[in-house]
């Protein structure tokens, strides 16, 4: 298994530094497999992670666990925090782990000859035990991890848009599939073209004609 300065360095590799956010999310996964009884970073897809932001954590933990959005090991529940649940596809078992609200502060405490509040969580977040860093909470899904995980090859054309949908992620109204954004609502509107105006096409035969 990589070591924590090992996958520090690859984490810090994709973002050009290293910062304490990134950390956070390293020890979290690899915390998360030691309560598991998973060896990490996985090189098979059994576990399973939920992360509540994106950014510079969510990195982090998929450096510690080899969990991925392009794996389909990951998926992001955007909540605005830095904690994330950790599904082992094989028993069930389902942990959700989330940084102490103490944690700058003990972590400034291990790191006496940091010059600035960043430097004291870069620096004690390498040094606190893990198990003064992260709450630890046993959850079930609301939804459960098979519907997210799906089945390899479903597809289907949505009857409103003809676009293909992928990996069960359609949505049935009276007995049609639909895309969800023909279902809607959507993330996205269309921008309606503007009708051409005279004086537009004016300036189209004349550049025609030159």
């Amino acid at each position: 298994m990589p070591t924590l300065a090992e996958l520090l360095e690859t984490s810090s590799a994709q973002h050009r530094h290293l910062c304490p956010r990134q950390v956070l999310g390293v020890r979290m996964g690899l915390y998360a497999g030691e309560l598991l009884g998973l060896a990490l970073p996985q090189t098979d897809k059994r576990l399973y992670t939920f992360v509540e932001t994106d950014g510079c954590g969510a990195d982090g933990i998929s450096v510690a666990t080899n969990c991925w959005i392009g794996r389909r090991t990951l998926h992001v529940e955007d909540l605005g925090k830095v904690a994330a649940t950790f599904v082992d596809t094989l028993t069930g078992r389902t942990l959700r782990l989330a940084p102490r609200a103490d944690v700058r502060q003990a972590a400034r405490a291990l790191a006496p000859e940091a010059r600035n509040p960043w430097e004291a969580q870069l620096l004690g977040y390498q040094r606190l035990p893990a198990a003064a860093m992260f709450s630890v909470q046993p959850v079930r899904l609301t939804t459960p991890v098979e519907a997210y995980l799906s089945h390899a090859g479903h597809r289907v054309q949505c009857a409103r848009c003809g676009e293909e949908v992928m990996n069960e992620r359609e949505v049935e109204l009276n007995g049609v599939a639909l895309c969800r954004t023909c279902a809607g609502p959507a993330y996205y509107a269309p921008v309606e073209a503007e009708a051409p105006t005279p004086a537009a096409f004016l300036q189209l035969g004349a550049a025609i004609s030159s």
